[in-house]
């Protein structure tokens, strides 16, 4: 087994679990906020797409797939395009409550696809590549991919965790 193929079985690790938290929810379940200000099922998917795309476009040279394929238009959220997710208002979360499960799959779907072509070609001589330096010790491709991975599965278990309570609550 190679370091790519440890990293494709990552990747699609988290697009089972990006699936699972999403299948057979309603529009308003993906949207709720267990508490005010809490991040939703529907925000907590956007996230880790959003980062994993802004990441995974950096460290390959490649445009990301939210403005190059035209998913910033379909979803139509109210902030900057350049949005990933960190710093947001209680606001920003409840801006994707709107947003349908398709939408939000089709797009981490789209994501998940060229992160798997980018990961799938490497080799265990790239990953040590220095891909940023404002990090102290700068920050190598493999640092940079584990924790697109690690924010990827923390986030789709948070995920998780909130159709849990939902479905109990459907009960």
């Amino acid at each position: 087994m190679t370091s790519a193929d440890l990293l494709v079985d990552a990747f699609g690790r988290i697009k089972e679990n990006v699936h699972g938290a999403v299948a057979d929810l309603t529009q308003e379940e993906l949207g709720t906020q267990l508490e005010p200000g809490a991040n939703s099922i529907a925000w907590l998917i956007w996230h880790l797409t959003r980062v994993q795309d802004d990441h995974i476009a950096d460290v390959a040279d490649l445009p990301q797939v939210w403005t190059a394929a035209g998913w910033s238009k379909r979803f139509d959220l109210p902030f900057d395009d350049s949005a990933t997710g960190y710093a947001q208002t209680a606001a920003d979360v409840a801006a994707l409550a709107s947003v349908p499960a398709d939408l939000l799959l089709g797009y981490f779907d789209a994501v998940q696809a060229q992160s798997l072509a980018y990961v799938s070609a490497l080799t265990d001589a790239d990953l040590p590549r220095i891909v940023d330096t404002r990090w102290d010790p700068p920050v190598t491709l493999g640092v940079r991919l584990i924790s697109v991975i690690d924010d990827d599965i923390q986030h789709s278990g948070q995920a998780a965790y909130i159709r849990g309570i939902l479905l109990r609550r459907r009960a």
